[in-house]
């Protein structure tokens, strides 16, 4: 007998199997031993009001044996050494499911990336993280896995009428990561886990024949009748492909450029800026599961989702990292620019999130006059301001929240996970009219609804100005092929296609799936 069934349990009874069985074997009215299988799936945590309770989605069988035992999950990657070639610039999610997407139906993948393999980053970020100058080809955002490898992780996405979510989970966990992705509401690998998975993706598409080469940036496209034919590298050499798949994520300004340059067209988008709010875990905890004492033993670190209009714009939270830690994310010399990220565990003290102001293209004021590229300029400004508000080096401008708030300058600041360090900085003064004034507006409201949020154990660092590009390149919706070249397929967040790891690696497998058809 199989039942799919409903629990809504306490944080403990949720936590074991042992606790909950005997609740599941009464709602199946048999006795607890007579239940052969309990498969949970899928996992979340209702904390609208107290007391907390977990939902499980459960399917059990009772006196029979269930039809998944000693299913895995599981996928072939034919060789595909003598298969026609396509280019595939970038190694972030985008380009990786893509290569494997182009694996599984028959091409073989040449993966450029500007940057280093996932093991030789780690070097750079702890070099960066000790206040020594930014490498430009190997830092947070630049490397193998893209931006999102030394991130939370979090996989969750609201893009997934475009593809198949549930594969790019499944991919992951066939990779290494944990079995809780394939059940969890809110699914996260950690920034310690992500790139031991993202190495064995890479292992994937060499295995199967297909190509990743590291430390090869891309300067130009190969372009012949309006078709794309491959790449051009700094190194001069020539990458050719039956077609192109351009994943380079949103912080390779200079691929912009060189598009611009080359005639390619680009168009203006909404983003957004703002900075990076960090508080303790432990009242994060106590304003989410409404208790004085925080989570307890079997919940897991709070997060939070805010957002509100202020002033015809819209202000929200952006890549909340629970037990986490802020980290510097600039590509470039003389730029202040922060990010967040969480381990598996999720057990830093600290509770960090951007919250972002949305910018137009009508909003730059005088970068308008610089047509399609001025957002990037405007971009550039406010991260030179930081910069320059800010410390030597990495070391970020930084100030108590409830201050901000207010307009106050605060004369200490709080500890911080944020390593290379923080000097005190009035943002609210340096920071443009039209997102600072937004930031504070949109505070109060927050605070409102999740009272005690501003206070002045909360630290707010600048900036958080790389949420997406203020660039899309344009691209056919059918064929999903640039709008004047064919052959090339914008691919992901830098493409303006994507805001995240799950949604760029589903747009990563529909790109491979265009070229297919492209190609008949």
């Amino acid at each position: 007998m199989k039942s799919e069934i409903v629990l809504r349990l306490s944080p403990k009874d949720a936590s074991d199997e042992k606790f909950y069985k005997p609740i599941l074997a009464s709602k199946m009215k048999v006795a607890p031993e007579k239940i052969t299988s309990i498969k949970v799936v899928k996992r979340s945590i209702d904390a609208r009001k107290s007391p907390i309770v977990v939902q499980l989605h459960i399917e059990a069988y009772a006196n029979v044996v269930p039809p998944y035992v000693n299913q895995e999950v599981s996928f072939n990657y034919s060789d595909v050494s003598n298969s026609p070639e396509v280019v595939v610039v970038g190694a972030g999610p985008g380009g990786y499911f893509a290569a494997l997407r182009l694996i599984e139906l028959g091409y073989k993948p040449i993966v450029v990336e500007r940057g280093k393999d996932v093991s030789s980053r780690k070097k750079d970020l702890a070099l960066l993280n000790r206040n020594i100058e930014v490498n430009p080809e190997s830092n947070y955002s630049f490397g193998e896995g893209g931006a999102g490898t030394f991130s939370d992780g979090k996989l969750y996405t609201r893009s997934t009428k475009r593809g198949d979510f549930r594969k790019v989970l499944e991919v992951f966990y066939f990779h290494g990561a944990k079995e809780d992705i394939l059940i969890d509401a809110h699914p996260h690998i950690g920034t310690d886990c992500l790139p031991g998975v993202i190495k064995r993706m890479r292992e994937s598409i060499e295995n199967a024949g297909g190509k990743v080469l590291f430390n090869t940036c891309v300067t130009d496209l190969v372009i012949e009748d309006g078709v794309a034919k491959g790449v051009i590298t700094k190194q001069g050499d020539r990458i050719e492909g039956v077609a192109t798949i351009l994943a380079t994520g949103h912080s390779a300004r200079d691929v912009y450029y060189m598009l611009h340059k080359k005639g390619v067209e680009l168009e203006s988008k909404t983003w957004a800026m703002g900075v990076r709010v960090e508080h303790p875990q432990d009242l994060i905890d106590e304003i989410q599961y409404h208790s004085p004492t925080g989570r307890g033993e079997y919940l897991p670190a709070a997060s939070y989702n805010l957002s509100c209009q202020v002033e015809g714009r819209g202000v929200y939270s952006f890549c909340m990292c629970p037990g986490g830690f802020v980290v510097p994310a600039m590509t470039g010399p003389e730029e202040m620019v922060v990010n967040g990220m969480s381990p598996s565990r999720r057990d830093s003290p600290y509770a960090n999130s951007g919250i972002v102001v949305e910018v137009r293209p009508e909003d730059i004021g005088e970068y308008q006059n610089q047509g399609v590229l001025g957002g990037l300029e405007y971009q550039r400004e406010l991260e030179r301001l930081a910069f320059v508000n800010g410390g030597s080096g990495v070391v970020a401008p930084a100030q108590l929240l409830a201050d901000f708030v207010d307009g106050r300058l605060s004369f200490e600041l709080n500890d911080t996970s944020y390593v290379p360090g923080a000097i005190a900085s009035p943002l609210h003064f340096w920071l443009p009219e039209g997102i600072g004034k937004r930031l504070q507006k949109g505070f109060e409201q927050f605070d409102k609804r999740a009272r005690g949020f501003v206070t002045n154990e909360a630290m707010v660092l600048g900036v958080e100005s790389r949420t997406s590009s203020p660039v899309r390149v344009p691209r056919d919706s059918n064929t999903l092929q640039h709008v004047r070249v064919k052959g090339l397929f914008p691919c992901g967040e830098g493409a303006g296609y994507a805001g995240g790891i799950a949604s760029s690696a589903i747009d990563g497998e529909r790109c491979a799936e265009k070229v297919k058809e492209y190609l008949g």
